[in-house]
């Protein structure tokens, strides 16, 4: 079975390029979700570029209050408190306070920097990993399922089972740059499948649209 979240990030990126609240992002969640999406993903970086910490409550009680539509919230777990960037916006409190603020269903660290326009690489899970096995272990007491963004790297993903996390998401950027690339694709399953062996959940996301998804 497989389940599509939605993510609103742009919806706020074009609402934040001019004063007010045009496109709404809760009026555009509202729509996806009646279009029949299963959940709804953001990822409110500390310069709130796109998402903005005073979106994340109304988000996440809109998807409480419809029957099984999950609310996925990403980022960088250690990504720190910041000032409000100007009037009418609030201080980012910092990645992890967000999560503990509104315990989503899911939650998906993604290994990203203030600098990065977008995310585009998985862990390193070579090194020692004691904060991020914090993390981890925080969102379990917390009642939120944990995901690490992952390339497609088998042994990489063993390690993120051997930390504790519920779930891994493949970072799909190079497979939706070059959709008829079989050999890529082999590796994407391979990968996957791997996951599904050992016992973690599988998700998969970046620039997937009409076109490549299938």
């Amino acid at each position: 079975m497989i389940a599509l979240s939605v993510n609103l990030n742009k919806i706020a990126l074009i609402r934040n390029s001019r004063e007010g609240n045009h496109p709404d992002v809760l009026s555009y969640a509202e729509r996806c979700i009646t279009a029949g999406a299963d959940g709804i993903t953001v990822h409110p970086r500390p310069d709130q570029r796109h998402i903005r910490a005073q979106d994340i409550q109304p988000l996440a009680k809109l998807c409480a209050r419809r029957q099984n539509i999950e609310f996925n919230i990403e980022g960088n777990p250690f990504a720190a408190s910041e000032p409000a960037p100007r009037p009418g916006v609030s201080a980012y409190p910092g990645f992890m306070a967000l999560v503990e603020a509104v315990r989503p269903d899911q939650c998906t660290l993604v290994p990203d920097n203030p600098e990065q326009l977008t995310s585009d690489h998985g862990f390193d899970l070579s090194g020692s990993n004691r904060e991020l096995q914090k993390v981890l272990q925080q969102l379990r007491s917390l009642g939120v399922r944990s995901s690490l963004f992952m390339d497609p790297d088998v042994e990489q993903i063993r390690r993120a089972a051997r930390l504790g996390a519920d779930r891994i998401e493949l970072y799909t950027g190079p497979y939706a740059a070059n959709p008829d690339d079989k050999a890529l694709l082999k590796k994407y399953w391979e990968a996957a499948q791997v996951a599904a062996d050992i016992g973690l959940g599988v998700n998969a996301g970046h620039d997937l649209n009409l076109d490549n998804l299938r």
